[in-house]
């Protein structure tokens, strides 16, 4: 929710008594339909989500030996940190002026940070793929590096450096 100005959560914000008298101004999530009170429909954001297929995906997966597990060295492992925490709470979405103009294409601060967390992991078989899929001028390249997306994370995360992993990538 949004809580003097800030994105963030409410169980995490520590709330200030106000001297002055002045209270504590309590909104929902900016720019996205309100369901009630400060209940917002995050129904969108949860299918842009899904649209990254935020899975691990092998191309030789042979399912007559059952379940294999999928090894990852300490390295490669360690280049997940900082993105596989993502609680994908919205803040840093509904913080960016860009999904607040472009919400039906542009997939926004988290959906990328995550799209990106699956790129480089190094079990999975479907970088190419998964690159192609973002690579678009709507999806990925409406970032503008404003970083509200990083100062409002509470979580610490930095998804506007992701994303400009990604569009490294790509081009």
């Amino acid at each position: 929710m949004n809580i003097n100005g800030v994105n963030t959560l409410a169980c995490l914000s520590k709330v200030e008594k106000a001297a002055t008298g002045v209270g504590t101004k309590i909104a929902p999530l900016p720019h996205m339909f309100v369901v009630r009170d400060l209940v917002v429909d995050m129904a969108n954001f949860y299918a842009q989500y899904k649209s990254i297929e935020p899975w691990l995906q092998k191309k030789d997966l042979d399912k007559s030996k059952g379940p294999v597990e999928n090894y990852q060295n300490k390295e490669n492992r360690a280049k997940l940190d900082g993105l596989y925490e993502c609680i994908m709470c919205a803040c840093c979405s509904t913080s960016c002026p860009s999904y607040w103009w472009n919400s039906d294409t542009y997939l926004g601060p988290a959906v990328l940070m995550q799209a990106y967390r699956w790129i480089i992991d190094s079990r999975d078989d479907y970088t190419d793929e998964r690159l192609a899929k973002v690579n678009d001028a709507m999806k990925l390249f409406r970032c503008h590096t404003i970083m509200n997306c990083s100062k409002v994370c509470p979580k610490g995360l930095n998804p506007a450096q992701a994303i400009a992993k990604v569009k490294s990538m790509v081009n």
